[in-house]
Formats: C-alpha cells, structure tokens, sequence
C-alpha cells in the first residue's frame, strides 16, 4: 500500500491567547493520497486554515504527529522545516504575500534563487509565461490588478515543481472573473506538474471541483464527501 504523501494523526494545536490557552485543533486524523485534490471547508473559525499550515509545517502541532513524504514534520526543527518546504511545498495565500521591492518575473524566482538554481530566471518566466502574465514580468505588484497578483503567486509557488501544493483561500480576495480564472489555473498546474493539491476555500464552486472535501467545525472533522456531492 502506499504511503499518504500528508498524514496526520491525532493532530493538535493550542495557541495562547489573551485569555489563556486556546484549542484550535482537536484531534485530526486524516490521510491526502499522492495525487488528490483534497477541499478543506467549514464555517469561520473551524479551524481550516490552522490544519493547512499543520500540513505545511507552517505552524507546530502541540500534540499528535503529521507526517509528510514519509518525513516527521514534528521532529524538525525550524531550519530543517524551511529546507523541507522549500524542496518539496508550494503555498498559495489569499493576501498573495509578494514582494513589493520586487517585480514579478523576481518574486517567481525567488524560491528557486533560495535552493541555488542556476536557471532561476529563465524557469521563473516559463512559469509567467504559464499562466499568461509574460508581457508583466517586469511590473512590480503595486502595478498589478489582485488577480494578476495571485497569479504571480501561483507561478511562484509552482516554479520549484513542489509535490505538495498548499492554497489558503486562493480566491478570497478576487472578483468571481478572476476567481474562475485562479481555479482553472490551480488546477492546470495540478495535472501539469501531479502535484497533490490541498486547499481552503468557502467556494462552493472550487470545493466541488476536489476529490474530496473535509468538512471541519470546531477543530474537528464533522464530514468527508466526494467533491460534486459536497457541494450540492
């Protein structure tokens, strides 16, 4: 049988707030198969966007274990982690968390300078060139609309052909035009590059377009259903 490239047992997360310590996860067992589009949804304050950066290693569970491509995200430490995303994650957020300083051909590249790539900017234009924004490869993002924002973010994510991509809302800030256009293109670099593909989203529309969709409320999975059904 083979192994789930993200698998996750018993996984929690408590966080300190101004009032003492607060659960935000409560237990999460959970598998992603190599391959799957996985939709994680439920109303505000779920918990959904804390499980993606469980996933990712962007935040540390406070109990339990997550593994991902075999390796033990709980038992690296900080450096060890950031060299583990770096090879093997990308990550889509809502707020597009480009660099101002930098245009956007140097945002893509970014990650690929990081690991060393001789290639770094000619990969990071293909990737532009990718999901149409070629002829902007020189703007900076203040001179960009948000969804060619988020597609810079998206050729930026994907430019290192990461195993696993991670989006967090990745339509949260865009009109329903751009919205469609963010979805086929997440997709797009889905089958073009056989990442898995795990994402939040309070789209209906993008939810039923996943294998399979995770329904969480309360730092708990409530639900799992195939995607189209979910979303009915």
């Amino acid at each position: 049988m083979t192994e789930p490239v993200v698998s996750l047992r018993e996984a929690r997360l408590t966080l300190m707030g101004n009032a003492g310590p607060v659960e935000i996860l409560k237990g999460i067992t959970l598998d992603v198969a190599q391959g799957e589009t996985l939709g994680l949804v439920g109303p505000s304050g779920s918990g959904k966007s804390s499980l993606l950066m469980l996933m990712g290693g962007l935040e540390r569970a406070t109990g339990g274990s997550v593994r991902a491509l075999g390796r033990d995200l709980t038992a690296l430490d900080e450096d060890a982690l950031a060299r583990f995303r770096r090879g093997n994650m990308g990550v889509v957020f809502q707020s597009f968390h480009l660099i101002p300083t930098m245009t956007a051909l140097e945002n893509v590249a970014v990650p690929l300078e990081l690991m060393g790539a001789k290639d770094a900017f000619e990969r990071a234009a293909a990737e532009l060139a990718a999901v149409g924004l070629e002829k902007r490869a020189g703007h900076y993002p203040a001179q960009l609309s948000g969804g060619e924002q988020q597609r810079v973010a998206l050729a930026r994510a994907a430019v290192t052909r990461p195993a696993i991509l991670l989006a967090d809302e990745p339509t949260g800030n865009l009109d329903g035009r751009n919205g469609r256009a963010i979805m086929d293109l997440l997709f797009g670099l889905r089958d073009r590059h056989g990442a898995t593909l795990i994402l939040v989203t309070h789209a209906p529309e993008l939810a039923a377009r996943c294998d399979r969709v995770v329904h969480l409320a309360d730092g708990r999975i409530e639900d799992e259903a195939a995607g189209q059904r979910a979303a009915e």
